[in-house]
């Protein structure tokens, strides 16, 4: 089992950053691949970002690229989101996730553990 718990969250105006972070607590954080969605009212779950652990690469959703970036520290077992240029378009309920699996995962059903989420507004 992977508890997961999201922070950072909150409401910020359309050109700035917010920072979310991911704190994981159980099996051995290192070994799992791990991402974050995000859901709007009304919409279903999207992809955003993820990175895996065998080497730390990462890949990102098209409409995130460039703005946001991924990275995990695995001696503290956290993962974050650094969200730079934000939009109103990116309001959303974000969630961390964890896959057993050492490859990028960009679908949900890939991932075996969610956190409960935190919410980002972006006004504009």
């Amino acid at each position: 089992q992977v508890q997961l718990v999201e922070s950072g969250g909150g409401l910020v105006q359309a050109g700035g950053s917010l920072r979310l972070s991911c704190a994981a607590s159980g099996r051995t954080f290192s070994t799992y691949t791990m991402g974050w969605f995000r859901q709007a009212p009304g919409k279903e779950r999207d992809f955003v970002a993820t990175i895996s652990w065998i080497n730390d690469s990462t890949y990102y959703a098209d409409s995130v690229k460039g703005r946001f970036t991924i990275s995990r520290d695995n001696a503290k077992s956290t993962v974050s989101l650094q969200m730079n240029s934000l939009k109103s378009e990116d309001t959303a309920v974000y969630y961390c996730a964890a896959a057993s699996s050492p490859w990028l995962r960009k679908n949900s059903y890939e991932y075996d553990y969610w956190g409960q989420g935190t919410q980002v507004t972006v006004s504009s």
